[in-house]
């Protein structure tokens, strides 16, 4: 499955560069985030995720790496996780480019879920996809936003 997304951060691109690459920064807005640990600083962490599909909440366990870093312009990242029976592995890239107004992100994600869950999740991945990357992007701009007024 492909997701794609277009956000505009009134913020210098330094800032925001700073704040998305950093996962003590963004930690705060992920949601159903249960926990996070840097393994190497600036490459590699571990992060616990629960998401709710429906009804029924599946907990990920992933390691997530910075497969490469542009700055301040392009990170890709690569992430393979594990839930119960199931598996997912996840590539996305962001590119942030300076705008009128603030910096414009752009980012894609390809996700590979297989498993017990895999046709569940199918079925829903769009709305919750939707669902938790709206969520992200409002947090993400309240935060930078905080980072910059601070």
């Amino acid at each position: 499955m492909r997701f794609e997304g277009k956000e505009i951060l009134n913020a210098p691109l330094d800032v925001v560069w700073n704040f998305v690459t950093d996962p003590h920064k963004v930690e705060a807005c992920i949601p159903g985030l249960k926990s996070l640990e840097v393994i190497k600083d600036g490459k590699l962490f571990n992060a616990e995720v629960e998401i709710g599909l429906g009804s029924m909440k599946v907990g990920f366990s992933a390691n997530v790496e910075w497969a490469e870093l542009k700055k301040p312009i392009y990170a890709k990242m690569v992430a393979h996780g594990t839930a119960p029976g199931s598996a997912e592995d996840v590539s996305s890239e962001m590119k942030l480019s300076e705008v009128e107004n603030g910096v414009e992100l752009s980012w894609n994600a390809d996700i590979s879920i297989v498993g017990t869950i895999a046709s569940l999740a199918a079925r829903m991945m769009g709305s919750v996809t939707k669902k938790i990357t709206g969520q992200f992007f409002k947090c993400l701009k309240s935060k930078i936003e905080e980072d910059i007024n601070a």
